[in-house]
């Protein structure tokens, strides 16, 4: 390990600022992630039309590479403990840019899913660390500001990105939207050789340490895949498929979790360390993260495709839409990453929840005929609900933590969130499908009208309920004792 670049050397090099600098590291990589993983959906339609594809086809660009982004978020702990931060960043960064590049270029449908699975993978190693950089580095008093600031700069990225995407896809083509990522992941690869440590989280020489749970991994893989090719299933006329899929994954999840407590019981290094929900804090905002991922990723299908499809306005109108929105909800964060020190964090959460479930619920008012900035308001109302969410339900959950179980609870809660946005984006396909042929619709069709807007609504009123659900979870968000 080079002593010169430890977090102990680092911190003597660049003084009391070193920590910002380094979260200011970490964001700029986790922004190019988040921004991959939600700007090319505004060029679904487009790149449907280019490989003529059905809709449970073309969703799998977005719903590939949110099953990736979950499995390889189980991987962050080891892979942090095994070659440390600055090795295990880069090697995301440099993973990320290549599917860029190679999804831009490609010729082939199976290609350009084979990059968005790289750039997946990629997403979900990187997005932990930030989490655990925050707990470990800046002191209790400053978690909340560290969250404010840091989720501001990461929303811009998503917030700007589709506008900036949906102008590209209009002027170049679906392909420019790849290669978004590509300066992104070249500067953050230039601030981690300069500020990222390469010790492991602790402050320990990241050198050999327990092997993977590859046993863990298959088995959690295998889930994710069972269930999301069973929700696909549901597409169609494949009932017995789907329902032998889904109960694979089921059967997939009770043997991940008896394996994960043997493996404790035996003295291995478990993928998921089950200790975490002894703690009713974390258990509770799990669950909020789950639905709460569900609903927010499948809202990002939903939306776009509502806006081109449903209302048929161009893929740069419907960032332009999205753009105020997305400035309210980095403004709104940094304001509450200021209260997370001051208010409980179960209020913060249930206020955002509860805002969410308010801007669902409203987009049945919105027609053909409807001034845009209706729409416009509806979705900003739903970002500041976003705002009180994003800064408070990882760091709330994770305080009542031991420290040695901080980068698990990072990855876990990233990966419930992630697991359930996977099912989102497969949950509104299905239930758009669904609601269009009871309407007698199909999207396939070139002109909209009130029966295809109807079943809009009606998926709109379905993220509405689960986020309605996940405040009963969210009540439950008080600091507690783990439990014996």
């Amino acid at each position: 390990m080079n002593p010169e670049a430890t977090i102990s050397a680092l911190r003597a090099r660049y003084g009391e600022r070193y920590r910002w600098l380094l979260l200011l590291s970490v964001m700029v990589g986790t922004m190019a992630s988040i921004m991959s993983s939600t700007i090319v959906n505004v060029a679904i339609p487009d790149m449907s039309h280019h490989f003529v594809l059905d809709q449970s086809r073309a969703q799998w660009v977005s719903s590939g590479f949110m099953v990736a982004m979950t499995v390889s978020m189980l991987t962050t702990p080891w892979l942090l403990s095994r070659y440390g931060y600055r090795y295990t960043y880069v090697g995301t960064m440099l993973l990320l840019m290549g599917g860029g590049i190679v999804g831009g270029l490609a010729n082939l449908y199976p290609l350009v899913l084979a990059a968005r699975v790289a750039e997946g993978l990629a997403a979900g190693v990187v997005q932990p660390i930030p989490a655990i950089i925050m707990l470990r580095a800046f002191e209790p008093r400053e978690q909340g500001r560290a969250s404010g600031l840091f989720g501001m700069g990461v929303v811009l990225a998503p917030a700007i990105g589709p506008s900036i995407g949906g102008v590209l896809v209009d002027w170049f083509g679906w392909r420019s939207i790849f290669f978004m990522v590509v300066p992104f992941c070249l500067l953050s690869i230039w601030l981690a050789r300069k500020f990222v440590p390469v010790s492991a989280p602790g402050g320990m020489t990241a050198e050999g340490g327990p092997s993977l749970d590859w046993r863990g991994l298959l088995l959690g893989g295998a889930g994710t895949l069972c269930l999301l090719n069973g929700l696909v299933q549901l597409h169609g006329n494949s009932a017995g498929t789907a329902a032998a899929l889904l109960a694979a994954a089921l059967v997939a999840l009770v043997a991940f979790v008896w394996w994960q407590k043997r493996a404790a019981a035996t003295g291995r290094e478990p993928l998921m360390n089950l200790t975490l929900f002894r703690y009713r804090t974390f258990t509770m905002g799990s669950i909020v993260a789950f639905i709460y991922g569900t609903a927010l990723f499948g809202s990002t299908y939903l939306l776009p495709v509502y806006m081109q499809l449903g209302l048929k306005l161009s893929a740069s109108h419907v960032g332009t839409i999205l753009l105020p929105a997305g400035l309210v909800l980095a403004i709104t964060i940094a304001g509450v990453g200021r209260l997370t020190n001051r208010l409980p964090t179960w209020v913060l959460v249930s206020t955002g929840l509860a805002l969410l479930t308010a801007s669902f619920a409203l987009m049945p008012t919105v027609g053909l005929g409807t001034a845009l900035w209706v729409l416009v308001a509806w979705a900003v109302l739903g970002r500041i609900g976003l705002g009180f969410i994003l800064p408070s339900l990882n760091l709330g959950s994770m305080r009542p933590l031991d420290k040695t179980l901080i980068p698990h609870g990072a990855s876990a809660i990233n990966f419930l969130r992630m697991l359930g946005g996977a099912a989102g984006v497969n949950l509104c396909a299905i239930v758009l499908e669904w609601r269009l042929a009871a309407h007698g619709d199909s999207l396939t069709q070139p002109d909209t009208s009130l029966a295809r807007l109807a079943a809009f609504n009606e998926s709109f009123m379905f993220l509405a309920a689960l986020c309605a659900l996940a405040l009963v979870a969210a009540s439950q968000l008080r600091d507690s004792p783990p439990s014996p």
